[in-house]
């Protein structure tokens, strides 16, 4: 299993982070690179607990889907998916938020394994876990930018 363990400090208010960070079109957004698209469940807006939004992008050559569902939510702390259905053996990303001073702390605690066993493990080990990090790297600066550029 890979884990990815990645803070980023916004200056903005909790709740609009927390609230960037759940937005469905501003997810769109920030991985255009890959042409995601919401295609199902909650295609728009912002996403609430227990429901899914299917995705679809071009990852690694091909088009995929991925679906993930909302499973555990505490306004404005921390929400945490799943998938349900997608190529992972397993994906689940916790998204928790806590203010310092006048700063919100975003901390994404990502864990996945691939399937295949051990060609799995080693194209996560050579590949996939630093391709995840770069994805959710660029999906935080555009949460970041979107906060600190309308601040409330």
């Amino acid at each position: 299993m890979s884990i990815i363990i990645l803070n980023t400090t916004i200056q903005a208010d909790i709740h609009k982070v927390f609230d960037l960070a759940r937005d469905i079109d501003l997810h769109q957004r920030s991985t255009s690179k890959t042409n995601e698209k919401a295609i199902a469940g909650r295609i728009s807006g912002l996403i609430e607990l227990n429901e899914t939004v299917t995705w679809r992008a071009k990852h690694l050559g091909s088009y995929q889907t991925h679906t993930s569902k909302i499973v555990e939510m505490k306004k404005p702390y921390q929400f945490t998916d799943v998938m349900p259905k997608g190529r992972f053996r397993s994906f689940k990303h916790q998204h928790i938020f806590r203010e310092e001073g006048k700063n919100t702390i975003m901390t994404d605690i990502l864990q996945f394994e691939s399937p295949l066993g051990i060609i799995g493990q080693l194209f996560n080990y050579f590949f996939l876990k630093n391709y995840m990090k770069r994805f959710l790297l660029k999906r935080n600066e555009m949460i970041k930018n979107a906060a600190e550029k309308n601040k409330q």
